[in-house]
């Protein structure tokens, strides 16, 4: 089919990223999106789980058609485009779709079309060490168990630990003992084997998702592309799969190893600028808490400043425990986090914990009259917004079962947040791929992972094209708050970030 020209048309299709994959593949040119159906159903439901044209034609049209008719589909998506437009506009939704949404698709398209090297030496190098510290590990735990067994078996490993070692049980479970991860945790002072178990299941999760995993994803041109995923989320957040490279740690050393094999092509350069403390400075935007703001408008460490709020001393006397206790309770508050959560996640006593609470909502009104009255506006709506005008209904929130409701409660105290977030780290990326196209169309924009975006250009315009993302990230939208973001460029992701 190659050689047919669609550029000069204006098109209508369904799910347009993975369409220009399979234009492009096909030889096909093509020009503008007029209107993406999937796209357009997403925004206006984000909870579902698929978008066929068979269930779009039936909730919006009213009639059946087989999603395996292609004649039947392309008639089909160009009616929906009427209805559809119709439901953004009635939902206060079109900007949203027309202004981030549609612009995106072929932004993403066109990274995940450039991929990013990685250096296949390297990697192997680290499959070969992971493997070598997964035998010594084996060998550790096989000399407190005095016998070999299967380490990856729940039901192996839980008789050895609470029969043979007569470790005391934290869970049980229908089946057996749990050894889950907080199970571990929980034990890992009481025992020298649970610390080698927990490196071995580290270690071996590193070795098939990362070293073994990526090896698999290397494609001719010695890059890795990633899929990412538009019409996924509830709260309007990328992912990534194919492979995931959202997910890659960064609180562990080996974790960073593996950014250090994410390598630009010669020449050139990786630059990565990262939004500083979005979600904080979206809640401080929205709720319009005054003490907060403050905070973020003098360049003021949030954390410091909280931690001085919440134990009442000065911000000079801030101890690094404070701090790192006053960092846990900033992030956890905008996911609804309890007196419980919080006690375990900062190691103290739920007393402790709750005071804490109530100590920063005592200084931060705004952030506790926003807590109150966006979860009383979502029950009586049916849904929480985003700045943008982006939907997610909660029907939960009026379930008669507490836990259910307490964490649809959650989902309508973090999801403005979260869902704002998303929405800013879009239009950055639309906007710093047109800047780029304008101003260094030498550099390209390759991933965004959660508020970072990775861009690989030439060497020698590094300090230029990490000034202009830096620059447009931090002008993507006018706040109560200024957002920041440092862009930094090196010989590798790691070295970048």
């Amino acid at each position: 089919m190659g050689g047919i020209d669609l550029s000069d048309k204006a098109l209508v299709m369904h799910d347009s990223k993975t369409t220009m994959h399979r234009l492009s593949e096909m030889g096909i040119a093509f020009g503008k999106c007029q209107f993406d159906t999937a796209l357009a159903a997403y925004d206006l439901n984000p909870s579902q789980s698929d978008y066929p044209v068979s269930k779009l034609a039936t909730t919006f049209l009213g009639t059946t058609v087989e999603d395996e008719d292609a004649a039947a589909c392309a008639e089909t998506l160009w009616n929906l485009q009427a209805p559809l437009s119709e439901e953004l506009e009635k939902n206060g939704m079109t900007k949203l779709y027309s202004d981030i949404e549609l612009p995106l698709c072929r932004v993403l398209y066109r990274m995940e079309k450039r991929g990013i090297a990685i250096d296949r030496n390297q990697l192997e190098q680290f499959g070969t060490m992971l493997t070598e510290r997964i035998a010594a590990c084996e060998e550790i735990i096989y000399s407190y168990s005095e016998e070999k067994f299967n380490i990856n078996s729940t039901k192996q490993l839980g008789e050895l630990l609470f029969e043979k070692l007569g470790l005391p049980p934290v869970k049980k479970t229908k089946t057996g003992y749990s050894t889950n991860a907080d199970v571990l945790e929980k034990l890992k002072n009481k025992h020298p084997i649970i610390s080698a178990i927990m490196d071995y299941r580290m270690l071996t999760k590193l070795k098939s998702t990362y070293a073994d995993g990526l090896m698999k994803e290397i494609r001719e041109d010695g890059r890795i592309h990633t899929t990412f995923q538009n019409l996924v989320t509830a709260t309007g957040r990328l992912s990534s799969t194919d492979p995931n490279l959202q997910n890659i740690p960064v609180r562990t050393d080996l974790g960073a190893e593996i950014r250090k094999m994410f390598v630009p092509k010669e020449g050139c350069v990786l630059v990565d600028a990262d939004y500083s403390q979005i979600e904080l400075r979206v809640l401080a935007h929205i709720a319009e808490d005054t003490v907060m703001q403050n905070a973020f408008c003098t360049g003021a460490d949030i954390h410091t400043t909280t931690a001085a709020q919440v134990f009442g001393v000065s911000t000079e006397e801030v101890t690094a425990l404070q701090r790192r206790h006053a960092k846990a309770v900033n992030f956890g508050i905008v996911y609804g986090i309890s007196e419980f959560s919080l006690a375990e996640d900062i190691g103290v006593s739920r007393y402790e914990a709750r005071a804490y609470i109530d100590n920063y909502l005592t200084n931060y009104q705004g952030v506790r009259k926003y807590m109150k009255q966006v979860v009383e506006d979502a029950k009586a709506m049916g849904y929480t917004e985003t700045m943008y005008g982006r939907k997610r209904y909660i029907p939960e929130l009026k379930s008669s079962n507490f836990n259910i409701r307490s964490g649809a409660e959650r989902i309508a105290l973090n999801t403005p947040i979260q869902g704002t977030a998303a929405d800013l780290i879009k239009l950055a990326m639309i906007r710093v791929e047109i800047a780029l196209n304008e101003k260094f169309p030498e550099a390209k924009l390759l991933l965004q992972v959660h508020d970072e975006l990775i861009v690989e250009c030439p060497e020698e315009i590094a300090p230029q094209v990490a000034e202009l993302i830096s620059r447009e990230m931090q002008n993507v939208a006018q706040m109560k708050v200024p957002l920041t973001a440092e862009a930094k460029y090196g010989k590798s992701w790691y070295e970048a970030k």
